[in-house]
This record gives C-alpha cells, sequence and structure tokens, in this order.
C-alpha cells in the first residue's frame, strides 16, 4: 500500500513591527498619489501666501517690529474677519507661509518623496539599459504583432547586410548565432537615455533644497535710509554686522515732478571698515559679502531739529515720509524722550517750495475695539529754514531742509546658486531625453534566408519612417545581388 507525504509549505519568519512599518513607508513614499498630495498642499499654501497680506522680513528683526507690522494686519484683517480669525492666522503662521513649519515641512518631505522614488526606479532602469537580451523566442517575432516585419530571403539579405543598415543609422549592433545557422542581431541607439530622468529627478530635488534653503536661511527686507545717514542690514548683535550708509541721492528731474533717472551712492560697512561702494540704480545693485542690495524706491525726507524749552537737542536728522495721506507724503515720528509723536505731511507749490504740517498727538489708551486711543493737538505749518514753537508741549521744531530717501532692498539668497544647478540639471535631463530617444532593433536570419524583424522605440517617438528606411535598405540590398547589372560587353580594342 502506497503512502503520501504532505509537507506543510515552510513558515515565513515573522519580519517583525519594525520592519513591516518601514515597508509601509517605502511604499507610502514611492506612490505617485502621495506626491500629487503633498504638490496639492503646498500650492494651497503658496495660494494662501499669495492672497493673504504676509509680514515683511524686517518683521522678525525684534519684537517691536513684530508687533507694530502685526499691528498692522490686524487693522486690515480684523474688521473683515474678527480678530479671533486674525488670532488664528497668526497662530498657524499664516502671515509669514513661505517661512512657516507647515511649508518647510511640505517642501522637505516632498524632497525625501522625490529622493525615494529615484532610489526605487534606479535599479529597474539601469537593468533596462545594461541587460539586453539579444536571442529572442519564437513568439516575439510574431507577425501579427505591431511594429514586425517579415523580408523574404534573397541572396543579399546577408547577416552583413543587416548589419551595415543598422550602422549606418548609428545603432551600436550585437550578433549572435547557432549551430544551426540562425543568426541573431540586436541594434541599440541612446542605450543610457533613460538614466537621464535620473538627472531631471536631480534637478526637482535641488529646486525644492533651494526653496528651503531660502525659506529658512534666506532674509530679504526693505531698508530706508535718508541721505547721509547709515543703517544696520540684519539685527544688533549679529556677528559680522552689516551697516548700509547713503552717501548721496541723485534723481534728476525730481523737481518738475518726472525724474528720469534715481541712483544711490551706497556704501557698505563691517566693523568701521568698508567692504564696497557703488552708485547703484534700478536693475543695477551692488552684491557684498552673500547680500545684494538693489535700488527700489525713494521719498522725501524733512531734515529736523527738535529741541525741549531748555534748549536740548531730542531729536536732529532727516524723517522718511514712507507713506501717503490725500496724495501727499506723510509720516510719523515719535519724540524721543516724551510720549507725544509728531505727524508730518509735505506738501509742495508749483516751484517746488515744500511746506511741512506738523501735527502733535499723544496715545491716551485702548478703543473698545482695540484701536488706540489717540489724542492730537494744534498743527503748525513750516517752510525751509524756519522754526515754530509747539504750543503747549515746550518743544520747537526747525525744518532746516529737505532731502530725500532712498528704499532699498537687502537680499541673501543662499538658495540661488542651487537654483542654477536645478536648471541645469532639469534642462540636461529633459533634453536628453526628448532629443535623444531610445530606438531597438531586433533582426533574426534563419537558415533560409528569411529576415525578421522587430523594432521598439519610447513612444514621443515617431519611429515609423525610420524602421521603413531600415527595411528599403535590406530590401534594395537583396534585390541589388538578385538582379545584378549585366556586363557590358567587350569592344573591339577593349577589354569588359
Amino acid at each position: 500500500m502506497a503512502t503520501l507525504t504532505a509537507e506543510r509549505p515552510a513558515v515565513r519568519p515573522d519580519p517583525g513591527v519594525a520592519a513591516r512599518g518601514g515597508m509601509a513607508l517605502w511604499r507610502l513614499f514611492t506612490s505617485v498619489n502621495f506626491a500629487v498630495v503633498q504638490i496639492i498642499v503646498l500650492a494651497l499654501l503658496a495660494v494662501v501666501g499669495m492672497t493673504i497680506r504676509q509680514l515683511p522680513g524686517f518683521a522678525f528683526r525684534s519684537a517691536a517690529d513684530y508687533a507694530t507690522e502685526m499691528s498692522r494686519l490686524r487693522s486690515i484683517y480684523e474688521p473683515v474677519i474678527g480678530a479671533g480669525a486674525v488670532d488664528l492666522f497668526e497662530r498657524l503662521q499664516l502671515f509669514h507661509v513661505f517661512t512657516s513649519m507647515w511649508f518647510s515641512l511640505g517642501l522637505f518631505l516632498l524632497v525625501v518623496s522625490i529622493v525615494i522614488c529615484t532610489l526605487d526606479r534606479t535599479p529597474r532602469l539601469w537593468r533596462q539599459a545594461a541587460f539586453i537580451r539579444v536571442r529572442q523566442p519564437e513568439a516575439f517575432f510574431d507577425p501579427r504583432l505591431p511594429d514586425r516585419v517579415s523580408i523574404a530571403p534573397g541572396p543579399g539579405l546577408t547577416r552583413d547586410a543587416a548589419r551595415r543598415a543598422l550602422r549606418r543609422r548609428r545603432y551600436a549592433v550585437r550578433v549572435e548565432a547557432d549551430a544551426g545557422g540562425t543568426a541573431w542581431l540586436y541594434g541599440d541607439r541612446h542605450r543610457w537615455t533613460k538614466l537621464a530622468t535620473l538627472v531631471s529627478h536631480l534637478g526637482l530635488i535641488l529646486f525644492l533644497v533651494a526653496g528651503l534653503v531660502t525659506a529658512r536661511l534666506g532674509d530679504e527686507q526693505g531698508l530706508v535710509v535718508a541721505e547721509g545717514d547709515t543703517l544696520s542690514v540684519q539685527p544688533i548683535g549679529t556677528p559680522g554686522l552689516l551697516l548700509v550708509q547713503n552717501l548721496g541721492f541723485s534723481a534728476p528731474g525730481l523737481e518738475t515732478g518726472n525724474p528720469s533717472d534715481f541712483t544711490t551712492d551706497l556704501a557698505v560697512f563691517r566693523d568701521g571698515v568698508q567692504l564696497a561702494r557703488k552708485t547703484i540704480r534700478v536693475n543695477d545693485p551692488l552684491e557684498v559679502d552673500g547680500y545684494t542690495f538693489h535700488q527700489n524706491g525713494f521719498g522725501p525726507a524733512p531734515d529736523l531739529e527738535i529741541r525741549d524749552a531748555a534748549g536740548g537737542v531730542l531729536w536732529s536728522g532727516p524723517v522718511p515720509l514712507t507713506d501717503a495721506a490725500g496724495g501727499l507724503p506723510f509720516g510719523a515720528l515719535p519724540v524721543p524722550g516724551r510720549d507725544i509723536g509728531l505727524e508730518l505731511l509735505l506738501s509742495r507749490d508749483a516751484g517746488g517750495v515744500g511746506t511741512l504740517v506738523v501735527l502733535p498727538y499723544a496715545v491716551t489708551g485702548t478703543n473698545p475695539d482695540g484701536t488706540p486711543a489717540i489724542v492730537k493737538g494744534f498743527p503748525v505749518a513750516i517752510s525751509g529754514g524756519e522754526t515754530s514753537a509747539m504750543e503747549g508741549l515746550g518743544l520747537t521744531v526747525a525744518l532746516r531742509g529737505i532731502s530725500d530717501y532712498t528704499l532699498l532692498i537687502a537680499k541673501r539668497d543662499p538658495g540661488a546658486p542651487l537654483i542654477w544647478l536645478a536648471f541645469a540639471a532639469l534642462i540636461t535631463g529633459l533634453a536628453i531625453t526628448f532629443y535623444l530617444p531610445r530606438r531597438r532593433v531586433w533582426a533574426r536570419l534563419a537558415p533560409d534566408g528569411r529576415l525578421d524583424l522587430v523594432a521598439r522605440a519610447d513612444r514621443h517617438v515617431d519611429f515609423e519612417r525610420e524602421l521603413a528606411g531600415i527595411v528599403d535598405e535590406l530590401v534594395a540590398a537583396r534585390a541589388a545581388v538578385e538582379n545584378p547589372t549585366p556586363r557590358e560587353r567587350p569592344t573591339a580594342g577593349g577589354a569588359a
């Protein structure tokens, strides 16, 4: 009696929680759907950042700057969406989206996804390019399949003829044969093109890394520097602090209201040593120590001297009027050492002579809606060279003249070199992929002389014309031997 023995299938060991979790993460980061979700989230954050007014870069230089700029945003959005919504937006960092934790985390995750996808695809791309099978089975040459051609036998249809036809079109050709007389040929053109997608992926990664570096380490801010004044570029206390000085501003035609150009004689200092000096204008910035200083705008800056009743100087210097009221330059100056400030409004007559209206104010508290409660005094008008007493304040204000301020954009972008590398890598990868597509041809020459061809190419290639040229050349080679040109008969006095 026969005995049947059934063996249990081998039980695979449990890979463990860590291994299963790692594989799940790997599958997640190699998922196209997950990458699409990340891109959509980043796009939505970018739309929010372009829709909601953002805090300027200098707002993060000090707590006072941040509080001042946030109060401006609150005055814009609280009447529309309420104080609670503004508080929520602030906590969610929606007033500085592009430097927020959410945007940086999204860029980091997308970089990780692209890197993992690239690592996952690289072995497969390498195998496709490195390992070639010259001999193919019978079913591979089935003429009922697309891109198959069969040429009838002929004396000229040889292995060398097929090799010449492929090499003439810059194919790298391999030849194998068996003992039965069958020869296989394989032609490959632009064999390593598929690996160029790795270069394109590198470009995408560098673009994202550059954005992340710029968002976290970059700096961009506006600097309002009156003529003759000096201003720090970085927060006070920064090692290697840079200072900029406006040595002179020029705007030909400004007195007529139509300046033809505006330039600033700008110097940059560190530790009292001048690093660079240049007359900058729009599209001709000054670059020094990783910063680029762009000429962005200008405006008037009345040169004031404010004294107390004892004759002590409380303020001496130009005051940039960076705002506008009623179409006229407007600004405010807190008086040092006093709990009052001065609102300044500048008007000019047809001849360009300026008159400065000075309005004192004091903040006495807070209104029920959260806005500051302000009490204003009596205004005075001062012309150039005049001094006026502020009634009841014990102050005198002298207008020594009206100079100009320049508005600079100081920008440090450590991700800029990566952007250029990313652009070069992306363009190179795309150019190789689309302009050097891979083409492959398999040929089988049977012992009876029949030649079977199979052609493959990338999807965006119109390969039919090239294949037709190869077939036409092979048919012509066969016909040239089947119908040789007859020799001319010898004539008298000559040989054939």
